[in-house]
């Protein structure tokens, strides 16, 4: 056979055979053993690269498909597996050169023609090459082939992310695996000149180019996954590596230098002159600036670059000595942006929005880095450098002042990050400064806002620190009075900024306070006041100094007694100015005679809204420094003497504008009340002042009280009623007309505990109305609510709803639940006759005095209304409860004629926002009278309304499932009782269970949805808190259960009826309900008859005889549920609660007859089969059960009470089965974590039951069941779930009280399960997936073993097996929830070893030590200071490591007072990480606290042997901490220790 395929080479070469059939021949001769050729594999490789490399270069021509599969065939010889197998052989077989230059070429055509089609088996040819060593060298030993193809392979990328096409992931993979091997080439370079010219010839402008479009790509699904989360950022660390080690390499750093710095000595440039020059700079310049992508692109790619390319300089040359070079750098990257252009004024404006962005966005990167590095040095720039880097960024500053840009957020940063470099930079145009960036900028998008609010805090903090707040204020003022660039600028002080501008005003000394307010009063009185009439800009200018002096007086630090006399005599006199200069004469100008036309200025309305403002801030800052100052004197008791009382009540202005007539302000009122604006709301604060002044009197003026009162409410009546508002930011400057309505009702919210005393019952009412129409508004906008810390009307409601005073303000309370009940009548349809009759309309008329029993006590007597407004008779104080009595009868005869309403679907969803906005109430806390209303208004909604047809059946579910839980808030209340005045308690639970009966008809295709169980168990959380109401009230308990019961067995008879007819036409959810209602009822007798006394067990009898038939019945229930339950079927789960109620039933009730010793002797025998039919059936159905933990928990809740009677076991079972099934439940794949970690409890309580009563051979079975799964073999042979299991019975089996030989049983094998977890630990901790499954559990129980054997572990060598335990467990690249337990898991086995075996921790004290150094170096490297990360949740769980890390500190200076021998090398392994990292303050400061305390413990030699041991380096840092050690922490202990008994 050989003989005949011979000639397979001569055929190959021979031209007479056709390519397919060469094709096809070569193909056979290389998967053939029969095909006998000396060298094959390389014979046939060699054959196809001759024949791809001849038809690339001309020689013969062939057809594109016999092309293609060449290309094939040799990709499909590069990936066999008998190729890599003769290789790994140590087979020699290559490639030619040429094969490679063809494959370059290929990917060339495809990057000219843009076009990616049939290029896939070339990519896949390459990538088997590259991946192949023996191939690659065709790349490897050629530098230029391989930088080509990376080259290529960039641009290919490059067109895949530019197109909208989705990406797949052959070019990115074949291009990750060719920058690997390039970089890999790369670092084997010795010229590094010539790498540099590789990087800049070929490769810097595809890879910055591929760098830009990968992180500006907006990725989509479609994409492939492994890309876009994994190659993407791999290919971006590659690019930057390679620009990196090609472009900073530190043998270029002389040519840098020598071209950055021109003016160097001769000397030095005779150094580098021996080779030619190379100007690595000018190099990169020029190929930043070249046309290497489309137009449109480039200008985003440089600014992306630069900051890169700045970045990786500083990384390689970035030292103290350098900084001028950095420079240099810094300003020729600069040149290649275009704002170089504008600063140099070579270029037009023409940059677009986007552009500017852009630009800007990579200025700032460069400032931003400047910054952070320190490349600019004040002192030595002006003393060395003839402030050649202050020139540069003066010109900067200039060049972006010049061109504003308020509307990017980077123009901002930019400005901010030169104010940091030196406030000088921006000095001399700090006027341009002020008005472009502050007063003159349009920020008002949220974006803008924050970076413009940083520039201007730091411009505060600069000219704060400097002591020239008045400098940088003077220029505020100026800009303010020059001519507006727009006719309504926006306010001077946001929220934001005055929260900043206070946090100054704290720290400035007072003088610098008032010299700024005396500027602004001096220049307003002076220039602006006079010419204000008429002139709408001026009365702008007068508004925003107006603002300016309100919110300085407002946020200054308040006189006081120890404020310098000198400052109080000049804020007097600043006072007086002010009320004498602007006040007075812009009052006088207001209260002139106007034409209604003229009230419509402009002018006139901003005049009144700063005078209003002035006089508010004026009165309101008087009164604070007369009461905080005993030195100060008001300016206008100083004008027009003491004030008397009367004056101080009556008058209006007249307290603090001596000499004007009321009628004069009353026209002021007059005009300002005319503008739904500042001035009008600033009438409102200002008779909230007086009411103040007023209750501050000895006798306060009830009238005068009432009037403000109603004065207040009344204003912001007509524009609340409009229901058209805006957010409000707080300011009072800004007060608009849709503002307006949310400034007034903030004020009214924020002091009802003022205005409530004062107001009528009818403004009482109408609060509450607009209070309920805000929430039912703020509920519908919910989902539209914007994130900006901005006050709506709603958040206002809900904030008073929410809030602890809303229940204390009882009349509101009650007027609001009458509020609340009118719109529930509105929105419920009227019954077509007698609508009257309706429950919610009776409830809802106008006459009745539900408010009159908080009055009797809470209000203050009126003796100036008449006694027939609130006076009533005492035969009428009942008629609310007469009401009540007469609604409560119409609920139940509704109910019990089954006369519904019928509720639409829109009507069912407003009415279940209403039970939202009720939910909102605190139910509890509500009075008898209110209390009853309530729950005859949810009543009624359960029992006398209905759902049409076509409403949704979830959305039924959800309304009935809302009104049973706030029944339930009810019944928790003081007042619950207060029901029964009115109601029977049988009545109730008839109605409801006729209600949901018949409503349950609707519910039979909604069974399995999580709302039905929701229902479920509200429906039956009501009925068992009512029942246990009727119970604890002990009034005519047994008549009314017996009704409730004859009830119930009248709706059984009915079902078991239905049932009868045909399993068909039964509804189950009427079943379930009947089932809940019997256990329900069963298990509160049960329970109250087990908690009652032994001495009050004959007191029971009226229950005991009550629990008999219900016993009967809820078997009869659950039997003929059982009836449909075919064999293989699951048990309903419905039926578990039932029969675990039963058995405690039956249980208790062996209990009342005496029958402790044997209560399976009172059991019938068709029971005890009931029960054992259960439990058989859970056994078997439990290992099965995954994650349903709708059955785990009540099955395991009947093993609870089943195995706490072992009698009870059919047959031969034991104890030992249902530890085998719970096994077997543990070890189930469906099983998560999670659902483990919650049915701990349920889990520990089926074992404490099994453990207690079984005996000790079964006690010896579980534990070999649990010591099986701790075997090794299951972790190899992959069965973590087995070790699992194995792990949390153990720990359960902790948590169970053992005695006797089961307690010697489980101690005398606790050695064997230490020794076996902490193998299992060390096999699991090398897969990462297991941290969290597997190492953890093991950590938990660990710790409880070493807790719970306290004293009983003796060998010290066995608790010293944990720490094998934690030398282990990984704690670096954990997420951070795994962070979080792994480090809680070791840290409390450390803390179990320090405090219950402390003679362990002395004799393994370098194990211990050196675990609990892995702790503190991964809190340490986890802490690292990372920018402004701010407080997020995952800094949070640092922190809380950080904390503990302290606390165990503390433990282990406390546990070693006497074996201090460790206390130095704790120290020096502290300072040792300490040195390597920058910790985040508020970690550091736990660590320091900690390491304190060891300090505590270091005498004098260890000080000294510290100093002397440890390196330069880390000598510095301990002798830092040292010193911090002795100057806070030692001398206030010393401190304490001096009073400390």
């Amino acid at each position: 056979m050989a003989a005949v395929y011979s000639g397979v080479y001569l055929r190959l070469k021979s031209a007479k055979t056709s390519w397919e059939d060469k094709l096809k021949l070569a193909r056979f001769a290389w998967v053939s053993q029969q095909c006998v050729l000396p060298n094959k594999e390389q014979v046939l490789l060699d054959w196809v690269s001759h024949a791809l490399v001849a038809y690339y270069n001309k020689k013969f021509e062939l057809e594109d498909e016999v092309v293609e599969k060449l290309w094939a065939y040799l990709d499909d010889v590069i990936h066999s597996r008998r190729l890599q197998d003769l290789l790994k052989s140590g087979k020699t077989i290559g490639l030619s050169f040429s094969v490679a230059q063809v494959i370059n070429e290929r990917l060339s055509e495809a990057c000219s023609q843009k076009t990616q089609q049939n290029i896939g088996t070339v990519l896949s040819c390459s990538s088997g090459i590259l991946s192949t060593p023996s191939l690659s060298i065709i790349y490897t030993a050629k530098c230029e082939l391989l930088v080509d193809l990376l080259s290529k392979l960039s641009m290919l990328a490059c067109q895949q992310l530019a197109s909208d096409d989705t990406v797949g992931s052959q070019v990115f993979s074949v291009l990750q695996l060719t920058f690997a091997q390039y970089l890999l080439i790369q670092r084997q370079q010795t010229n590094p000149n010539r790498v540099f010219g590789q990087v800049t010839g070929h490769l810097l402008q595809p890879c910055l180019l591929l760098r830009h479009l990968l992180t500006v790509r907006s990725w989509t699904q479609a994409d492939d996954n492994h890309v876009r989360q994994h190659l993407s950022r791999e290919i971006r660390n590659q690019v930057e590596t390679l620009l990196q080690t090609g472009l900073f390499q530190p043998e270029l750093f002389s040519s840098y230098k020598e071209e950055l710095l021109p003016e160097q000595e001769f000397q030095e440039r005779k150094k580098g002159a021996l080779k030619s020059l190379l100007l690595p700079v000018h190099t990169v310049q020029t190929k930043l600036g070249a046309d290497f992508c489309e137009p449109a692109l480039h200008g985003a790619v440089v600014a992306g670059s630069v900051s890169l390319l700045y970045k990786l300089f500083l990384d390689s040359y970035c030292k103290v000595e350098n900084h001028l070079v950095c420079f240099h750098m810094f300003s020729r990257l600069f040149d290649c942006l275009q704002l170089s252009g504008l600063q140099q004024g070579t270029r037009e404006n023409v940059l677009s929005p986007a552009d500017w962005s852009t630009e800007l966005l990579a200025l700032e990167q460069l400032l931003h880095l400047v910054l952070s590095n320190d490349i600019y040095n004040i002192a030595s720039d002006r003393i060395r450098h003839k402030e050649i880097q202050f020139g540069f960024y003066r010109k900067l500053a200039q060049m972006l002042l010049s061109h504003s840009q308020a509307s990017i957020p980077a123009w901002f940063r930019c400005l901010k990050l030169l104010m940091s470099l030196n406030h000088l930079i921006v000095e001399p145009d700090l006027d341009d400064l002020v008005a472009s960036a502050w007063i003159d900028a349009k920020a008002s998008e949220p974006r803008t806002k924050k970076p413009q609010e940083a520039l201007i805090d730091t411009m505060f903090q600069t000219y704060s620190k400097l002591r020239q707040f008045p400098r940088l204020f003077e220029e505020v003022l100026t800009v303010i009075c020059r001519p507006a660039a727009d006719e309504l600028r926006l306010p001077v002080f946001s929220a934001g900024l005055t929260v900043k501008l206070c946090e100054c005003l704290l720290e400035l000394p007072p003088n610098q306070i008032l010299d700024v307010l005396c500027l602004f009063v001096e220049k307003c009185q002076t220039l602006i006041v006079p010419a204000v009439e008429g002139s709408a800009d001026m009365a702008l200018k007068l508004l925003s100094v107006s603002s300016v002096l309100h919110t300085f007086l407002f946020n200054m630090r308040s006189l006081d007694d120890i404020t310098p006399s000198p400052v109080v005599l000049r804020t007097q006199s600043l006072l007086a100015k002010m009320r004498t200069g602007i006040i007075q004469p812009l009052i006088e100008l207001l209260q002139a005679p106007r034409r209604k036309r003229e009230k419509l200025d402009l002018w006139l309305r901003k005049a009144s809204d700063s005078a209003l403002l002035l006089v508010y801030t004026w009165v309101e800052v008087d009164a604070l420094f007369g009461v905080s100052c005993s030195k100060y004197v008001s300016p206008a008791t100083e004008t027009a003497g003491a004030v008397t009382a009367s004056a101080a009540r009556h008058g209006g202005v007249s307290t603090f504008l001596p000499g004007m007539e009321e009628q004069c302000w009353e026209r002021v009122m007059e005009l300002a009340n005319s503008f739904a604006s500042t001035s009008k709301y600033c009438l409102e604060l200002l008779t909230l002042q007086k009411m103040k002044m007023i209750l501050m009197q000895t006798k306060a003026d009830l009238r005068a009280l009432q009037q403000a009162a109603a004065f207040i409410l009344e204003s912001g009546r007509s524009s609340l009623s409009r229901g058209e508002s805006e957010p409000w930011d707080g300011d009072i400057s800004t007060i608009s007309d849709l503002t307006y309505p949310t400034a007034h009702w903030h004020l009214v919210v924020s002091n009802l505990t003022i205005l409530l005393p004062y107001i009528s019952l009818k403004d009482v009412e109408y609060i509450a109305d607009v209070l309920l129409e805000t929430l039912v508004l703020a509920k519908a906008q919910e989902a539209d609510t914007d994130l900006e810390p901005s006050i709506s009307i709603g958040k206002l409601s809900l904030g008073l709803m929410h809030s602890s005073f809303l229940p204390e303000m009882k009349v509101l309370h009650c007027a609001f639940l009458t509020s609340l009940i009118n719109k529930f009548a509105r929105v419920l349809p009227s019954a077509a006759k007698d609508s009257v009759d309706l429950p919610l309309q009776q409830l809802s008329v106008g006459n009745i005095p539900w408010h009159e029993e908080i009055l009797a006590s809470c209000r203050p007597v009126d003796a100036l209304e008449k006694p027939s407004e609130n006076k009533l008779p005492n035969n009428e104080l009942s008629l609310s409860w007469k009401t009540l009595e007469k609604v409560a009868q119409c609920v139940v005869l509704l109910a019990k004629n089954d006369c519904p309403v019928i509720l639409k679907e829109s009507q069912l969803e407003s009415c279940l926002g209403l039970l939202e906005i009720a939910s909102l109430m605190k139910l509890d806390g509500l009075l008898p009278s209110d209390c009853t209303r309530c729950f005859l208004v949810l009543l009624s909604l359960l029992t006398n309304t209905k759902a049409s047809a076509s409403c949704s059946k979830l959305l039924l579910l959800k309304f009935f499932s809302t009104c049973f839980h706030l029944l339930r808030c009810l019944q928790a209340g003081r007042n619950a009782n207060s029901v029964f005045k009115v109601f029977h308690a049988s009545d109730v639970l008839e109605a409801v269970m006729t209600s949901q009966l018949t409503a349950s008809k609707f519910f039979t295709d909604v069974l399995t949805v999580p709302v039905e169980a929701q229902y479920l168990q509200e429906v039956q959380a009501f009925l068992e808190s009512f029942l246990q109401m009727i119970i604890e009230r002990k009034q005519s308990v047994r008549l009314n259960l017996e009704k409730f019961m004859s009830f119930l067995m009248s709706c059984k008879t009915d079902v078991g009826a239905a049932k009868s007819k045909g399993w068909k036409n039964w509804n189950p959810t009427s079943g379930q309900l009947m089932l809940m209602a019997f256990t329900t009822l069963c298990h509160v007798i049960t329970l109250y008859l087990q908690q009652l006394p032994e001495k009050k067990l004959r007191s029971a009898d009226v229950l005991s005889a009550l629990l008999e038939p219900v016993v009967l019945q809820m078997v009869r229930t659950v039997e003929h549920g059982l009836q449909s339950n075919t064999p293989n079927q699951p048990l309903p789960i419905a039926f578990i609660p039932s029969v675990t109620t039963l058995l405690q039933a039956d249980l208790s009730h062996a209990v009342q007859k005496d029958w402790q010793k044997l209560p399976i002797g009172f059991l019938e025998q068709p029971r005890i089969k009931l029960y054992q039919k259960f439990y058989s059936q859970i056994l078997r159905e439990l290992p099965c059960a995954g994650d349903n933990l709708q059955f785990l928990q009540p099955a395991l809740q009947f093993l609870t009470v089943f195995c706490s009677v072992p009698e009870l076991y059919p047959g031969k079972e034991t104890a030992v089965m249902v530890v085998f099934a719970i096994k077997k439940l543990l070890t189930g794949p469906a099983v998560p974590t999670q659902v483990i970690q919650s049915m701990e409890v349920e889990l520990t309580e089926v074992l404490v039951q099994l453990l207690g009563n079984c005996s000790a051979e079964e006690f010896y079975a579980v534990m070999r069941l649990v010591l099986q799964g701790l075997e090794m073999r299951n972790v190899w042979q992959q069965k973590a779930k087995e070790v699992l299991s194995a792990v949390t019975l153990t720990k359960l089996l902790l948590r169970c009280p053992l005695n006797g030989d089961k307690e010697k049983a489980f101690w005398f094998a606790s050695p064997q399960i230490i020794t076996a977890l902490a193998m299992q630990a060390k096999e699991a901790c090398q897969d990462q997936s297991l941290i969290s499954t597997i190492v953890v559990p093991i950590l938990e129980t660990v710790a409880a073993l070493l807790r719970q054997g306290e004293g009983i572990l003796l060998n010290p060598h066995h608790v010293a097996l944990a720490f094998s335990i934690l030398l282990t467990v990984p704690l670096d690249h954990l997420k951070t929830e795994d962070y979080r337990s792994v480090f809680l898991g070791v840290h409390e086995v450390l803390f179990s070893v320090v405090q219950c075996h402390p003679k362990v921790l002395l004799k393994a004290a370098p194990s211990f030590l050196s675990s609990f150094h892995r702790l503190v170096v991964s809190v340490m490297h986890e802490g690292r200071q990372k920018g402004d990360r701010g407080i997020t949740d995952e800094f949070e769980v640092i922190l809380k490591c950080a904390h503990l890390v302290e606390r165990m500190y503390t433990h282990i200076a406390a546990e070693m007072e006497n074996f201090t021998v460790f206390s130095s090398f704790i120290v020096a392994q502290y300072v040792t990480e300490l040195q390597k990292v920058t910790l985040h303050p508020a970690v550091k400061k736990h660590l320091t606290e900690g390491i304190y305390r060891i300090l505590d413990l270091c005498i004098e030699r260890d000080i000294k042997f510290l100093n002397a041991s440890l390196p330069a380096g880390v000598s510095e840092v301990f002798k830092d901490l040292y010193n911090d050690y002795n100057h806070y922490h030692k001398a206030k202990k010393q401190g304490e220790e001096k009073y400390t008994a």
